[in-house]
């Protein structure tokens, strides 16, 4: 399969996925995400590839699902027919968003993503199923009830209602502090960091990585992690139809695709102000 939206190569044991829209802040086209999903299997089932290392090209990791952008357009037009109504979305979600993920998260090898910018809605999806996350200074995170519903997971149940009720980025120090972050770099040591990491793993022996990783991510289904994404789903699809009623209660700003993006810039910069200002 030649790749269109990612690039993919190998070497010294790793597999490096790059997602390769950048004038798109890495736009999540349907395209690249049937390409990172034969990516990720055929590291996983390639013997030479011990550590799978995920970045996103240019100067941001992901802004989210493309929700419009030319070439996703014209391929949903000519490629990707999407049955019309809750069936057609329930199934198309469900296959893109959760199915795939599910299957990143569970692939036998050890993965690490590299984030820097915008790491928003589909970004974070990306990143929270992947094992090791490194971010650069620059990395700024958005969760949301999105389809792969990770984020009580990935930060203290607390936390998380805190940080969603208000609606705000987090960036990469305080996604370190709350635990989603494993280390915080420079952005230009981002892609040396994680590699250097990558080829320390690298170094050991496959077969108990993937035991280790096994019974870690097997701890989190006994707890009901599986069950979990696959309720969530279903919230996230009542959630996003509430979007689109006459009493939703954010005002959609001039220019921006998703309000929610917008409030949660203004939240974040009233945030840093008064943590300035202690």
């Amino acid at each position: 399969m030649s790749y269109k939206h990612i690039r993919y190569e190998t070497g010294d044991f790793i597999a490096r996925i790059t997602t390769n829209r950048p004038k798109y802040r890495n736009a999540q086209s349907t395209i690249m995400m049937e390409e990172m999903d034969d990516a990720f299997q055929k590291a996983n089932f390639d013997p030479d590839v011990r550590v799978i290392a995920m970045f996103g090209e240019g100067d941001h990791f992901s802004a989210g699902h493309d929700l419009g952008t030319p070439e996703e357009t014209e391929y949903r037009k000519s490629e990707y027919l999407i049955q019309e109504g809750v069936r057609g979305r329930y199934n198309h979600t469900r296959e893109q968003f959760v199915d795939k993920t599910m299957r990143w998260r569970n692939v036998q090898k050890p993965t690490i993503a590299g984030v820097q910018g915008y790491c928003i809605f589909g970004g974070w999806i990306i990143a929270s199923a992947m094992d090791i996350v490194f971010a650069a200074e620059d990395a700024m995170f958005l969760p949301v009830n999105f389809q792969y519903f990770s984020v009580p997971w990935d930060i203290h149940p607390r936390k998380v209602k805190e940080i969603l009720f208000e609606g705000r980025f987090i960036d990469a120090a305080e996604a370190h502090e709350l635990g989603f972050v494993n280390r915080v770099v420079t952005r230009d040591r981002l892609e040396a960091e994680v590699m250097e990491y990558a080829a320390k793993v690298a170094k050991n022996d496959p077969f108990q990585m993937r035991m280790t990783k096994n019974a870690v991510n097997g701890m989190q289904d006994a707890q009901g992690f599986h069950q979990h994404i696959t309720s969530a789903h279903a919230m996230f699809l009542l959630s996003s139809q509430g979007e689109k009623d006459p009493d939703f209660a954010v005002e959609v700003p001039d220019g921006r695709r998703r309000p929610m993006v917008q409030r949660a810039l203004e939240n974040y910069r009233e945030k840093q102000t008064k943590d300035g200002n202690k």
